[in-house]
């Protein structure tokens, strides 16, 4: 049967499991953390799924002196202990007779040559057909060095079939070096082969905001200034640099979360209904929202960042930032950030967006709050609505999956009085089937050439444009305020909120 008439490989059937044709992929900085605890595992269990081709090759690049056998021994460690899915012996073995391992650094051009060679090979032994993926799991500042040999040694032409690239974040530290970037990676690949990584947009959850908005009328209609009075985003861990201090100094907790994934969240929620959920007309509708967003002033009233300091983290007393190995005792970047945010249009006018992420916090939690304003006229009588608080609709994206909608109820009883009551949706009770995780569905998708999950060059500058005031106003105001581990922030990111009435939600 040819491919036309499979209907698995048809994408007008949505309900139906896509699975890649037939294609290859090739994983630059195989040998480092995220390759090992993420890429890896999420390969076989898309094999395991049975949505990669029988003749699919990973090809590991990588400094290390191995043998395609030595590689694949490692492999086997990185994932057998990580999968997901169940481990099946057949599905490896079949996995296994296509890996591959290159060895070179990013600029000599031998090892690239090594590499077109064995691609060419795989081309002809397993009917890759020309169709490959570069995952650039990377630094960024090896991205043109990669893009440029990528090039020179034939990798980049697409006449004998499909190539992209897969971008891991930073895109960047500020707007004018993501600019400079995306002139870099789209000098060799156009556009709509460059597939930029934003992992939290691979999260079942994440997606289901469009659900939710989109095939609900109940909710649908109140998202907008004439209910909502404000809308928290908040990312919060409870862990610490964990060895990442030589990454982490110098980008802080705005540059690594807010303007990729916490933005990004933003859009989701904010935007209109698209047309269709095409990759062209999911960005037309981010990218309106991006545009017309800009961070609130003054900053000295609307932003917070704090470092965190020793303190009790649970049951176990943890260190301080400055007391790390690896830390700068002097540096001045934040481990904390909390910005306020404005969107310029009919639906949103007047409605703050309050994004904060920090580390060692109270605990591990990603969610966005919206916050609904008071009921305009309440016949209740004097003290009957003092133990309600605001109606909020909670999408909770990480660890506990799920929505959460608080609204006020009676208390049983004689009296007439008012206290807040949860309708709690939970994503594992309602659903047996075990959500993907979010690097299969993104290395899935960028196989298949489904784009809808990855930022574009155009969102990434504009979330960079919308940060950039912040960060500049930080760089010139000294050194951050301290918060002890364990606890929810600075004081000064309470203040942001106080001085209008209201308060962040704890989690």
């Amino acid at each position: 049967m040819s491919l036309a008439g499979n209907p698995l490989r048809d994408g007008n059937d949505r309900r139906l499991p896509r699975i890649a044709g037939p294609c290859g992929l090739v994983i630059f900085g195989v040998t480092g953390d995220l390759a090992r605890k993420k890429l890896l595992p999420a390969v076989y269990d898309l094999a395991n799924r049975g949505l990669l081709p029988a003749g699919f090759s990973l090809i590991g690049y990588g400094r290390r002196d191995w043998t395609a056998e030595q590689f694949t021994a490692e492999v086997l460690d990185s994932v057998r202990d990580r999968v997901r899915t169940p481990w099946r012996d057949s599905v490896w073995e079949q996995l296994a007779s296509g890996i591959r391992f290159v060895q070179g650094d990013f600029v000599t051009d031998s090892a690239f040559d090594d590499l077109a060679a064995m691609t060419r090979r795989l081309d002809e032994e397993r009917g890759t057909r020309g169709n490959w993926a570069y995952y650039l799991s990377v630094p960024p500042q090896f991205f043109s060095d990669v893009c440029n040999q990528l090039e020179r040694a034939g990798l980049a032409d697409s006449e004998t079939g499909w190539r992209r690239v897969v971008i891991e974040k930073p895109f960047g530290r500020d707007q004018a070096s993501a600019e400079e970037l995306n002139r870099t990676v789209n000098a060799v690949f156009p556009e709509s082969s460059v597939f930029r990584i934003d992992h939290y947009l691979g999260k079942e959850t994440v997606q289901n905001i469009m659900v939710l908005r989109f095939a609900n009328q109940i909710f649908e209609p109140l998202f907008n200034s004439r209910y909502i009075d404000h809308v928290q985003i908040t990312m919060a861990e409870d862990i610490g640099l964990g060895g990442r201090a030589g990454y982490y100094d110098g980008i802080g907790a705005a540059r690594d979360v807010m303007q990729n994934h916490l933005l990004q969240l933003l859009a989701l929620v904010a935007m209109e209904e698209p047309v269709t959920f095409a990759p062209d007309e999911l960005k037309a509708e981010k990218l309106k929202v991006l545009k017309a967003t800009s961070a609130t002033g003054p900053f000295t009233q609307t932003t917070a960042r704090g470092q965190y300091t020793a303190g009790w983290q649970g049951s176990e007393f943890v260190p301080g930032l400055r007391e790390e190995g690896g830390f700068d005792p002097d540096s001045g970047t934040e481990t904390y950030a909390a910005a306020t945010f404005g969107i310029n249009s009919r639906r949103w006018a007047g409605v703050p967006f309050y994004l904060r992420t920090g580390k060692r916090l109270g605990r591990r939690v990603t969610e966005i709050a919206l916050v609904f304003k008071s009921a305009p006229h309440q016949p209740f009588g004097a003290g009957q609505t003092e133990a309600q608080g605001d109606n909020a609709l909670v999408i909770r994206v990480q660890p506990d999956e799920g929505v959460l909608l608080r609204f006020g109820s009676k208390v049983p009883g004689s009296a007439m009085d008012v206290r807040d009551v949860n309708m709690d949706f939970s994503y594992s009770e309602a659903f047996t089937e075990q959500s993907p995780e979010a690097y299969e569905r993104l290395i899935l998708d960028a196989l298949l050439d489904e784009a809808s999950l990855f930022p574009t060059n155009e969102e990434v500058e504009e979330a960079w444009r919308i940060l950039d005031p912040v960060l500049d106003y930080w760089a010139a105001s000294g050194q951050p305020e301290e918060y002890a581990a364990g606890t929810w922030g600075p004081a000064g990111a309470d203040r942001m909120l106080n001085r209008n009435a209201r308060t962040w939600r704890r989690p």
